[in-house]
């Protein structure tokens, strides 16, 4: 592993823990607070691609299993991985990399269709590369979290898959404004060539 991908890893774990500051926002119906966590997520995914992303998000869960205050809320330790946000946290990992391996797959197929030359940089980026970019943030950061922290939600709480895929309708919205908004970033960064 080169420097410049320790450097990556760390730089995004350090961004991710930065998102866990702002304080958690309890919802109605469900003991799952919204946080950016997920954010975090897409954008390592969708920039740093599979592999590095997915040691970030294992990293960062090995920190907060360990006991440092990395979770929303200063929170830390097995208790969290035991209640009803554990199948969320472990879910980050497979979403960071599925996230990313989506972006490669988009990026190699853009290839073809676009000359990178440097002055595109300061081009508008095209709307269909966003809509790429927030695919693979949704099917990473969301669809996938999702599958995995839904089922534990579920058992964990006792509250019934059905009864768990309903209470977690009330964070589709920002999650869906959080993949839109990381394909934007994402995108922009990388036509500047920021991250490689």
């Amino acid at each position: 592993m080169k420097t410049k991908d320790i450097a990556l890893i760390a730089l995004f774990t350090a961004l991710i823990i930065a998102l866990g500051l702002v304080p958690p926002i309890p919802m109605p119906l469900v003991p799952v607070p919204l946080t950016l966590q997920t954010f975090g997520v897409m954008l390592a995914g969708l920039l740093l691609g599979p592999m590095r992303a997915g040691l970030v998000l294992l990293l960062y869960v090995m920190m907060a299993l360990l006991g440092l205050p990395v979770l929303p809320g200063g929170r830390a330790g097995l208790a969290v991985l035991a209640g009803p946000t554990g199948g969320f946290l472990l879910g980050m990992i497979p979403g960071a990399v599925v996230t990313g391996w989506l972006a490669l797959v988009f990026d190699h197929n853009n290839k073809s269709k676009a000359d990178s030359s440097s002055h595109d940089a300061l081009k508008p980026t095209p709307w269909w590369q966003i809509a790429r970019y927030a695919l693979a943030a949704m099917a990473g950061g969301i669809v996938l979290v999702y599958a995995i922290g839904i089922p534990w939600l579920a058992l964990v709480t006792k509250m019934g898959l059905t009864k768990a895929c309903w209470a977690m309708v009330v964070f589709l919205p920002g999650d869906l404004l959080k993949a839109l908004v990381a394909a934007v970033v994402a995108q922009r960064i990388r036509r500047l060539n920021m991250v490689e």
